[in-house]
């Protein structure tokens, strides 16, 4: 079958990866790391200053009104102005990187939800909302600081050595070497702490912490009404429990077996004066020129204090990089992940059957335990279908098989003698309305919510289709009517309320396909016999296919297709297949004694003849 997918750009990984995302101003990103770099050069060159000041000072140190003031002056002016021009040149730095930040973090978190929008339903029912979350929040967010203040902040971390070397060296190479010492020993210890595969393992596991605290949090403000109910604590929880456990004990454990590494860096970065004042009592014994020796001692201890800084941040950025780096990948894994295959040749429907031709299928990527197989059945235009059977017998998954929320394994599922997968997506969504058990609502006005099924649609046309639905007479009653928002200012409706907007939404959208998954769950007895007068209306000359557990809703189905453990049980009309006494025989016999099933008082009061000890 000719099919055409979207071929995303190869992406490389870790500080190549980031490096990479900024491509949308690669050219304000490059700006911004130079800029970096000149104002972290810029910044030595006040300690250059005092150097030549203090040598002033000891050249006369016996005469002080011999000294030069004016030589002191300049210098002192060299040092306020590069102190100055490096603080101007870096908020350039920070402003060239914080516009290519957000036009990065703009264009990814775009391209992350387009994307994500084209996958199929079945990616969303493997992967939560709350991972999908965490990264559009968190882990693209992490890339705006990168880009904005760690990417500027790594140049001038690197360009920073290059000068710390230069100066170290030229004034005097053996109290140079002395102060590279501890940064040697300081980048030893964290390389054996914090490097290699260890590191890399933690920063997974980390990510996969917190994306599994997010799922459960979710969880469990999705589910706080039953916890209420109950009058149980998060502790009754024991999933978000623990996760946030398992993610503590983690951490904290893997901060303590590091603690000695990074105490070892803190103390040498911060103490270079250390080493280099035994040097300097070692080489004194061999100096013949006190001053110069004196000098050069006292310029390398201020000095000191300077190189702590850039060598500090030069470590935090490379940690901040990693950690950025692992939530891309997680990212990249999902930019990855292959949209729903289009055809380059689309063909149009002929007609408006839906025919399910040996279609098997399973959730499971190795393709063990199907959830159909070997399914056959036509819904005819025009005619109501019916699907029935036991809980997971696989209704719903043949209704989520055809608007391609996923598509099958094997066989074919043809609209009007086409293959869906033949159709163009957009023209396979103009097809087929749906009503769902699952209700969402929009954050949006009741009208807007409606509107959904045809966003071109009239206020008058909105209405009718509310109406139709039996929505109109509650809506009116709402404090602002259509235009009230749902969930806003204490207003919360029904189960029954919320099916019967969606039914509005569907009737909006007018298509020649309709899927009804027990689209009447929530009505009230009175309410049911209204929308089903409504559907009658709407359903007239269209392919209807209705999934149901309440048999008396089908009885009058053109067809019935039973379903059993994924495969066709049987199909026929309601008396025919009561006249074969098979498996929807059975059912109907259970249905029909459950409605004449009522509460006795030897019911109310079982409890008493039950033994104690039981």
């Amino acid at each position: 079958m000719d099919t055409r997918k979207e071929k995303s750009p190869k992406r490389k990984k870790g500080m190549a990866r980031l490096l990479q995302l900024t491509c949308y101003k690669r050219g304000l990103v490059i700006l911004s790391c130079i800029l970096s770099a000149i104002s972290t050069v810029i910044s030595f060159v006040p300690f250059i200053a005092i150097y030549f000041v203090l040598r002033e000072l000891l050249a006369h140190l016996s005469d002080l009104s011999a000294l030069d003031t004016a030589v002191m002056i300049r210098w002192g002016w060299v040092a306020a102005g590069s102190a100055v021009a490096a603080v101007a040149v870096n908020f350039g730095a920070l402003m060239a990187s914080h516009v290519a930040a957000f036009n990065t973090l703009y264009q990814l978190k775009l391209e992350f939800t387009n994307h994500i929008a084209k996958l199929p339903l079945g990616f969303h029912t493997q992967n939560s909302s709350g991972k999908l979350r965490k990264i559009a929040d968190e882990n693209i967010e992490k890339l705006e600081s990168f880009i904005a203040h760690q990417l500027p902040d790594l140049a001038g971390s690197l360009a920073a050595p290059l000068c710390i070397l230069v100066i170290l060296f030229v004034v005097d190479w053996r109290l140079g070497l002395a102060s590279l010492v501890p940064v040697v020993i300081g980048y030893i210890a964290l390389a054996k702490g914090y490097g290699g595969k260890r590191a890399k393992f933690f920063v997974q596991k980390y990510n996969t912490s917190l994306e599994d605290m997010n799922n459960a949090s979710v969880e469990y403000v999705r589910g706080i009404s039953v916890v209420k109910a109950f009058n149980q604590t998060i502790f009754s929880f024991r999933k978000f429990y623990e996760t946030i456990r398992h993610y503590t004990e983690y951490v904290y454990s893997y901060t303590i077996s590091f603690k000695w590494p990074m105490a070892i860096f803190m103390v040498v970065i911060n103490n270079i004066y250390l080493f280099i004042v035994p040097m300097a009592i070692w080489l004194s014994g061999s100096v013949t020129d006190y001053g110069t020796f004196a000098l050069s001692v006292l310029f390398y201890i201020l000095f000191s204090f300077a190189m702590t800084a850039p060598f500090m941040k030069l470590m935090y950025v490379s940690s901040g990089a990693m950690q950025v780096s692992e939530g891309i990948s997680r990212l990249d894994e999902i930019l990855d992940t292959p949209p729903l295959s289009e055809t380059a040749s689309p063909k149009h429907p002929r007609g408006h059957d839906v025919v399910f031709d040996k279609v098997s299928f399973s959730y499971n990527a190795e393709g063990e335990h199907e959830a159909l197989r070997n399914v056959s059945f036509t819904a005819q235009e025009g005619q109501i279908t019916a699907l029935v059977g036991p809980s997971g017998s696989g209704k719903s998954t043949l209704a989520h098989l055809i608007p391609r929320f996923y598509d099958v394994d094997e066989g074919q599922l043809r609209i009007g003698g086409v293959d869906v997968r033949e159709m163009a997506y957009e023209e396979l969504m103009q097809q087929v309305s749906f009503v769902f058990q699952d209700v969402f609502l929009f954050k949006q006005s009741i009208f807007e919510n409606i509107r959904i099924g045809s966003p071109h649609a009239t206020r008058d046309e909105v209405e009718q289709a509310a109406r139709a639905a039996q929505c109109h007479d509650f809506i009116e009653k709402l404090p602002k009517g259509y235009d009230t928002i749902i969930g806003a200012e204490g207003v919360h409706l029904s189960g029954g309320e919320r099916q019967r907007l969606v039914i509005a939404r569907a009737i909006l959208k007018n298509t020649p396909i309709i899927v009804l998954d027990e689209a009447t769950a929530f009505a009230d007895p009175e309410n049911e016999h209204r929308i089903q007068k409504a559907f009658e209306k709407l359903m007239r000359g269209k392919t209807v296919i209705i999934i149901a557990h309440r048999l008396a809703t089908v009885r009058g189905a053109d067809k019935i297709v039973v379903m059993d453990d994924g495969v066709v049980a049987e199909t026929g009309r309601h008396d025919s297949l009561l006249a074969q006494k098979g498996r929807y025989a059975r059912m109907w016999e259970s249905y029909t004694s459950a409605i004449g099933w009522t509460i006795t008082e030897k019911d109310r009061f079982a409890e008493k003849e039950v033994p104690a000890h039981a």
